[in-house]
């Protein structure tokens, strides 16, 4: 089907960027990261030196001068060497022209098409490139004749991990440390594979293997403390970090995981402590500094949560981090009570800050209490970098309220402010659509067109208002549009493949559209109704049974699934199964004609009259 009755959401704080002019990024260790990517790049630095200058070309040759001019000399066909060659590509592959570095590769493995250390230059050059099909047919080629090239195995690793093929890129990082186990940074790559795999166990055996190798790995003993913690094995875990701390005694996320553990032990003053201890190195800390005043909050010390959260909210200003961080450690994981009790206290220390008044508005409508986030969202000031956000919200909260002309009203208002904010005009011609007002709808939609020709929702939502207004002809060039400008858009390929099979025309297409779009949203119920109903209409009852009861598993709440599901099992005869999907059917509908029209049918299964609302 074409996706139920669209109602577009109003824009949260941590969307994607077509959602929200403020894209927040995911939380990383501060300190842990950087001190991870040293480790590894210097590692990797150290084996990939080792690697160059440790393997000999397959022959003896005098050392070549490199030249002084960066643009490469004539080439002398007869006279140039495979090395001749190398050094070309090394030249090009420093001024950052990869294409003719490989170029020059090729030329030189023509001169030698035995070299190993040629080849292997060459499918790094692919995987800088992301052609990893090539990277790794080169790869591949060379340990079939030299399988224990510790260099190449590693290749192979860093290129499986890249295509997202772990199992064989932890395959190849194992080999590659039963060859050369002195490689730290093959243990870290191998170690966060497993790690994020939660394969704790083989996690915890690499780890385990780091740390007895190289005892300075704080890193190694990091991600023990994390492995412990998975386990809830909290005695283990707190050594670890405290051993990873005494080796990189600056570090945060250590000190972070051993709160958390003194939490679950119920060691609170412990907890208090580790938070007074890295506010002492670090005063501005916000993380600790929220971490502590909810603290604070929570146990009556409400004088002490004040003076720590109002600090912070007039420092939220000017230091946009602070709500970053907040947003990761309260918003994203929906822990919108603690977010109040905090913003409480930071709107005392700026209570005219409209990003402290929109994080409020969106934590209390996380709470699901909409009069006191809409307060705040009224808050917001036309010049805040969350205004647009918080418009939308506050259109939402009259649609919410049932005054949907009360919400276009408020949008036209806007609209005046933000003559050329294509997203206002976007949700004003949504609710439009939404009265049955489709000749506004479209002129307003249409006016955001022109603001912003390539906007793939505004045309997509022009698409949708055709189709309802019954022009099927322009909903279908318009989807076509949609899929011009964004060829993996799903909920196009769908609908436009929808519209189709609904009208009986362009099966075929229909079903390879349908097709396209479940590459991409493989588990969407409605998609995958709208490929059963295709089935349908090419008479393959069976395999849109097969498909439509997948659709209704995945969404079982749906009336035009339902009522999909019960005209194929009357197509194989199946009165029984037919009944029971139009009565279940004929519950969720809605409008009268649908009502009606499900009555009709029942009452053709039944022979009785019409069935009662």
């Amino acid at each position: 089907m074409k996706y139920p009755i669209f109602v577009l959401t109003p824009m949260v704080v941590l969307q994607d960027d077509t959602q929200s002019n403020y894209r927040l990024p995911k939380y990383r260790p501060r300190h842990l990261t950087q001190m991870i990517i040293r480790t590894i790049l210097i590692s990797g630095i150290i084996a990939t030196l080792i690697g160059l200058f440790g393997c000999q070309l397959d022959k003896q040759t005098p050392q070549i001068k490199r030249p002084q001019s960066t643009v490469p000399p004539p080439v002398v066909e007869k006279a140039a060497g495979p090395y001749y060659y190398y050094i070309e590509s090394q030249l090009f592959k420093r001024q950052g022209n990869l294409q003719k570095a490989e170029q020059y590769l090729g030329r030189a493995i023509e001169k030698d098409p035995t070299s190993s250390f040629l080849k292997k230059e060459l499918a790094w050059l692919y995987f800088q490139q992301k052609k990893h099909s090539k990277a790794l047919a080169m790869v591949d080629g060379i340990l079939k004749k030299d399988p224990d090239n510790v260099d190449v195995l590693l290749l192979k690793g860093q290129i499986n991990q890249a295509l997202e093929r772990f199992d064989a890129a932890k395959d190849a990082y194992e080999r590659v440390l039963s060859l050369d186990p002195d490689r730290e940074h093959v243990y870290l790559f191998l170690g966060r594979l497993y790690f994020e795999s939660k394969d704790y166990t083989n996690a915890h055996r690499v780890y385990s293997k780091l740390v007895k190798r190289f005892p300075g790995s704080f890193v190694g003993f990091y991600y023990l403390g994390k492995i412990y913690v998975q386990q809830e094995d909290y005695d283990s875990a707190e050594k670890a970090f405290k051993k990873t701390l005494e080796l990189q005694p600056e570090l945060e996320e250590p000190r972070m995981e051993l709160i958390n553990i003194y939490k679950k032990k119920g060691l609170e003053h412990k907890a208090v402590r580790m938070y007074r201890d890295i506010l002492e190195r670090d005063p501005g800390n916000p993380a600790a500094t929220m971490e502590l005043g909810y603290y604070y909050q929570k146990t009556g010390k409400i004088q002490s949560a004040e003076a720590l959260l109002t600090n912070l909210g007039q420092r939220s200003k000017t230091d946009a981090k602070i709500l970053q961080k907040f947003a990761q450690l309260y918003l994203n994981p929906k822990k919108y009570d603690a977010a109040v009790a905090i913003l409480q206290h930071m709107l005392k220390g700026a209570p005219d800050s409209s990003d402290l008044h929109y994080f409020t508005g969106v934590a209390y409508g996380g709470l699901n209490q909409k009069e006191k986030a809409l307060f705040h969202f009224k808050k917001v000031k036309e010049d805040s970098r969350f205004y647009q956000n918080a418009v939308v919200h506050i259109a939402f909260a009259y649609h919410e309220q049932g005054n949907l002309q009360a919400a276009i009203d408020f949008l036209n208002h806007v609209r005046e402010k933000l003559p050329s904010n294509p997203d206002i005009l976007l949700y004003l011609g949504s609710f439009y659509e939404e009265l049955e007002e489709f000749e506004k709808a479209i002129a307003v939609i249409k006016k955001g067109i022109e603001i912003s020709p390539k906007h793939v929702r505004l045309h997509f939502r022009l698409g949708v208002v055709y189709d309802k207004w019954g022009k099927k002809e322009d909903s279908i060039e318009t989807m076509k549009t949609v899929i011009s400008l964004d060829p993996k858009n799903a909920n196009a390929l769908n609908y436009l493949g929808y519209t189709y099979a609904d009208m009986g025309k362009n099966l075929d297409e229909a079903e390879r559209l349908i097709k396209e779009a479940l590459r991409y949203k493989p588990d969407d119920g409605y998609i995958t109704d709208s490929l059963g109903w295709v089935y349908y209409k090419k008479g393959y009852y069976e395999k849109a049974i097969e498909m439509l009861e997948r659709a209704v598993s995945l969404v079982p709440d749906d009336p035009i699934i339902l009522e999909h599901l019960g005209d194929a099992y009357l197509k194989v005869n199946n009165k029984a199964k037919a009944l029971e999907y139009y009565k279940k059917s004929l519950q969720l509908k809605k409008k009268s004609k649908e009502k009606e029209d499900i009555r009709k049918k029942i009452q053709s299964l039944t022979g009785k009259g019409p069935e009662p609302l």
